[in-house]
């Protein structure tokens, strides 16, 4: 499964690439807002930063407007995946560039339903909200299940991106439900490395080393 991280914070991306973990980056206009930075600057350094998938989302609604702005947007860098809401002319901006090659990141998804249309649109990914829907009291991880399953059924190529991640155990869960990509914040990724067992074996590792008074080196 691929990692992708969930932020507009250029000095977070840059720390977090030498690990070898993050396999692209996707933004929203939350996130380029809480950056401060003006969008296609940010949008041009990740790219340079990150060699995989970037999603930048337009911030129109109708059509016309959405399709200048695509263009803006995939014009910057050919990683750039140009992010639409699930709307019908989100959809119908998707199926036009999806048919251009351009990658296209379909966002804003709550139902099975609404994954099945993205897919039939062309949609590089999809984008389910899993923690949102937790919020309401729903199974936000069952939602990504079906859309694997469906997608399954008829080798739709649309990735199931899982998104609004809240915990470690979502990423889990994506994992062995089968999900193509998380997206999750830089936080979340740091708390995968973590278990109290491990830091308690590395601690008594290192005493039991210190004792034979040897080094490596």
């Amino acid at each position: 499964m691929k990692i992708f991280l969930d932020t507009a914070d250029i000095d977070q991306i840059t720390s977090l690439m030498p690990s070898q973990m993050v396999d692209g980056v996707t933004t929203n206009p939350s996130l380029i807002a809480k950056s401060g930075r003006d969008i296609k600057q940010t949008i041009a350094e990740i790219c340079t930063i990150v060699p995989g998938p970037v999603s930048a989302e337009v911030t129109a609604t109708d059509l016309a407007t959405m399709r200048k702005e695509a263009d803006v947007l995939s014009a910057i860098a050919d990683n750039v995946a140009v992010k639409v809401p699930l709307t019908p002319d989100g959809l119908q901006l998707c199926a036009e560039l999806s048919a251009q090659g351009i990658m296209v990141n379909v966002t804003l998804c709550f139902t099975a339903g609404q994954a099945l249309l993205a897919a039939k649109a062309g949609a590089r990914f999809i984008s389910p909200f899993v923690g949102r829907l937790d919020d309401l009291g729903q199974d936000g991880m069952g939602l990504i299940s079906d859309i694997v399953d469906i997608y399954s059924n008829y080798d739709f190529a649309t990735e199931v991106l899982v998104a609004s991640v809240r915990s470690t155990q979502h990423v889990t869960d994506a994992a062995i439900m089968g999900a193509d990509v998380v997206t999750i914040p830089p936080a979340i990724l740091g708390q995968l490395y973590k278990h109290p067992l491990t830091d308690k074996g590395l601690d008594a590792f290192l005493a039991d080393w210190q004792k034979t008074g040897q080094s490596i080196l």
